[in-house]
């Protein structure tokens, strides 16, 4: 990466953390882009090219997001199920805690934001589709070894419909953690509960993805 991408990323970044406490204690609806580019000390229109929208400074980092269980996909090991590469990493981010998961003290907050806000749930919605759609192209191009269905048509359903019980899966596992970990169970306990759940759903799914391949 040269200087020029460098700084630009630095911007980014530091724009993206004036605007995070000032939703945090204000409310996603009630901060405008004004108030993030004043604390920021950049101008309206410089937190515009590089957030297009108001939801990209709360999301900012939504592509990498999106694009997450497709990259696993495409990079496991040939031959292997895509299924246990989703579980693999979901559960090896349980283990260690990631930050991402909200196991850390300032979490509740952040989801209370979004709960808050119907433009930030919206959004969030729309990340889960452009997650799906992103794992569901890397199936086409990836396809698990399982018993192709007869047809064109029905052999083009199978990766969106794979796609759409995997990252459910996914995204209900973290949903349930977000559930308890909102409702005052302590981290330790939601996260070992929700990766024993999340273990037991995506083994079904794969045995059955590759009972259905004989």
């Amino acid at each position: 990466m040269g200087l020029r991408e460098i700084k630009k990323q630095q911007t980014r970044t530091a724009i993206a953390d004036a605007a995070l406490p000032l939703f945090l204690e204000h409310g996603f609806d009630q901060v405008t882009v004004a108030e993030v580019a004043r604390h920021a000390g950049v101008s309206t229109n410089t937190v515009f090219n590089y957030f297009p929208a108001k939801e990209d400074l709360f999301f900012d980092r939504q592509a990498e997001v999106e694009d997450h269980l497709a990259a696993l996909v495409r990079v496991r090991p040939p031959g292997s199920c895509p299924v246990e590469a989703v579980r693999d990493d979901l559960l090896s981010t349980l283990r260690q805690d990631h930050p991402a998961l909200g196991l850390q003290p300032g979490a509740p907050a952040f989801w209370r934001v979004i709960q808050d806000s119907p433009a930030l749930s919206d959004r969030e919605r729309e990340i889960g589709e452009h997650i799906e759609a992103a794992l569901a192209t890397a199936l086409t191009e990836h396809p698990p070894n399982a018993a192709r269905p007869a047809g064109v048509a029905a052999a083009a359903a199978l990766p969106p419909l794979l796609a759409g019980a995997i990252a459910g899966t996914h995204r209900a596992a973290l949903r349930e953690l977000r559930r308890r970990i909102m409702s005052g169970e302590p981290p330790a306990p939601a996260r070992d509960a929700v990766a024993s759940a999340a273990l037991q759903a995506f083994d079904l799914l794969c045995s059955g993805l590759h009972a259905a391949g004989g």
